[in-house]
């Protein structure tokens, strides 16, 4: 079933959407520009900055991947909770409960 703004009910809202692609796209962006990085100051232990830059995304792309991933399975559940209460509505939609908006 197709919403009036061309979403499929139950799709994720746009916002949603948006702000993964951002917390995806992050990492990927940052180590593909590499002129911004391509120097070797400041030092970090005796370590270029070329190099502990990149290893610093390693655990910062993961940290991306882990808000994405918790940001969609967050609203997979709110959306499965209310399939489950018998409300058909897509979390995304304040105040459409299936029930007039009365609760």
């Amino acid at each position: 079933m197709t919403e009036p703004g061309g979403r499929s009910a139950g799709s994720p809202p746009a916002g949603l959407v948006a702000a993964v692609a951002v917390l995806l796209a992050l990492p990927v962006v940052a180590l593909l520009w590499v002129s911004s990085y391509n120097q070797d100051e400041p030092r970090l232990g005796g370590v270029p900055f070329f190099y502990w830059y990149q290893f610093l995304w390693v655990f910062l792309a993961a940290a991306c991947t882990t808000v994405a991933y918790r940001l969609v399975i967050g609203h997979e559940r709110r959306r499965r909770a209310l399939r489950r209460d018998g409300v058909v509505a897509d979390p995304g939609n304040a105040g459409s409960h299936g029930n007039g908006g009365a609760r």
